[in-house]
């Protein structure tokens, strides 16, 4: 059954051209959207199901960056009061989000008006439902990623709900909830080439990362590859290792997977190298948010969590949703 799923879900976005398309679609709506560790081996991998631990930040700064987050509370504060008091068609969240990850957030062409979808699209409009009790009450605006945290920062969306890790350097800037995702970073190459995973064999390669993601400041840091190519998105990356101006990618395995799906002339090389979380990132003053998307997620994990992963990821990922959990939260902010 998956199998079909798969192929069915898959029809029309293999390769090349229909990366293209993709590319095309995605320009043309973004501007109809609302303003807008320890090193892994070089071994085989399996598709991000299998997560080395890492290093979760530098020496010297904060452990577990997971867990700095305040408690849930279904309480709504002077936050969740601006939101609510919106009128009309403005009574949104206004929410930051990618528009061309595919199963994550993406416009699907086989849909009237393309609409966006995946599994970040999903967790948004149970945000709105629970807030504003109405699934659909979600203001997009398509984000790169290199401008999340300042979107947040600077009260441009509400929240980012983006794929983004949470990581103790971004926790100078934003909060982030309670994680709602287990991934790792990951080396993505064609299946034609030598390159074996995260270690010696990116030595004198054009890697790529989307700048300001969590695998560029990596590879900034280790400087394993000859050359660092930074772009926008991430599906810039991809489309840079189509047309043979880059070597390999580094980002999230659970992207890298997606990727590989949209692409079957590239592979995952290697395992995961590091241990990450992704997060929705918040305005630091926004505490009463902050705890009631802490308790959505509480609820969500229980019950509509699973069900996203079966839709969108067990094609990429596998049945097996387990390696893909949060951990069981803590709260270590107080206030």
């Amino acid at each position: 059954m998956h199998t079909r799923r798969a192929r069915a879900a898959l029809r029309g976005w293999g390769g090349v051209g229909a990366m293209a398309v993709l590319c095309a679609l995605a320009l043309a709506f973004v501007l109809l959207l609302p303003l807008s560790q320890s090193h892994g081996g070089d071994g085989p991998g399996r598709g991000g199901q299998r997560v080395a631990e890492g290093r979760q930040a530098r020496a010297g700064t904060c452990t577990h960056p997971e867990n700095q987050t305040l408690s849930p509370s279904g309480a709504d504060g002077p936050t969740i009061a601006r939101i609510k008091a919106r009128q009309g068609d403005k009574r949104k969240i206004i929410v930051g989000v990618d528009q061309n990850s595919y199963r994550w957030g993406y416009r699907n062409p086989n849909t009237k008006g393309a609409e966006l979808e995946g599994f970040d699209i999903d967790l948004a409009h149970r945000i709105a439902q629970d807030i504003l009790g109405d699934s659909k009450a979600v203001q997009f605006k398509a984000i790169p990623t290199s401008q999340r945290t300042e979107a947040v920062k600077n009260g441009r969306v509400d929240m980012v709900v983006r794929t983004m890790t949470i990581t103790c350097e971004r926790l100078d800037d934003v909060t982030f909830s309670a994680p709602y995702f287990k991934t790792g970073q990951q080396v993505l190459a064609p299946k034609s080439s030598p390159i074996k995973g995260y270690g010696s064999t990116l030595a004198h390669r054009r890697v790529c990362a989307a700048d300001g993601s969590t695998a560029s400041t990596r590879l900034a840091e280790d400087k394993p590859a000859g050359k660092l190519v930074a772009v926008p998105n991430q599906l810039d990356c991809l489309v840079r290792l189509q047309l043979g101006e880059v070597d390999a990618v580094v980002t999230d395995a659970a992207l890298a997977a997606s990727q590989a799906a949209q692409d079957p002339t590239v592979e995952l090389k290697g395992d995961p190298f590091t241990v990450d979380y992704y997060g929705v990132a918040m305005n630091k003053d926004a505490k009463d948010l902050i705890r009631r998307v802490n308790q959505i997620l509480v609820q969500y994990r229980a019950s509509g969590w699973q069900a996203s992963y079966d839709r969108w990821l067990s094609a990429t990922l596998g049945e097996d949703a387990g390696p893909s959990k949060p951990p069981a939260p803590e709260y270590l902010l107080k206030s």
